[in-house]
């Protein structure tokens, strides 16, 4: 192999060219045109603020959901089958307290709702052994 040396062989001029004094005035120029253009600053930090609070209340709100929901679904009246269990369960519980805690409205609702024809009633009265019983009561 033969051995090459750089200083012997002819060199290949370069097809670019710097203009005379151009790394003179280049500093110049450049800090002109930066001048020209004005940038917009935004602070970082003022927006990982905006971000942050932003987000902690999305994570408020979403926790807050379930508890307002909570709160709105309970109504302060019992249903019949929650009224129904407790009155099964309470064994010291018997009809004449019952009675006493129904007002005048209670029993006009009661009276409405019961719908028994006199057929029904003397069904009722004849099937019974009790009778005496019933009236009683």
């Amino acid at each position: 192999m033969k051995t090459f040396k750089l200083e012997n062989e002819p060199k290949i001029k370069s097809g670019f060219k710097t203009p005379d004094d151009y790394f003179d005035t280049f500093s110049t120029k450049v800090l002109e045109q930066v001048d020209k253009k004005e940038v917009k600053v935004i602070a970082l930090n003022r927006r990982k603020k905006v971000i942050s609070i932003v987000a902690a209340a999305v994570i408020l709100i979403g926790l807050m959901i379930p508890i307002v929901n909570n709160y709105n679904s309970k109504s302060k009246e019992l249903d019949a089958e929650t009224l129904e269990t407790y009155l099964s369960y309470q064994s010291n519980l018997n009809q004449y307290d019952l009675i006493k805690e129904l007002d005048n409205t209670d029993i006009q609702k009661l009276g409405k709702n019961v719908a028994l024809e006199d057929e029904t009633i003397e069904d009722i009265l004849s099937s019974n052994p009790n009778i005496e019983n019933l009236i009683s009561e």
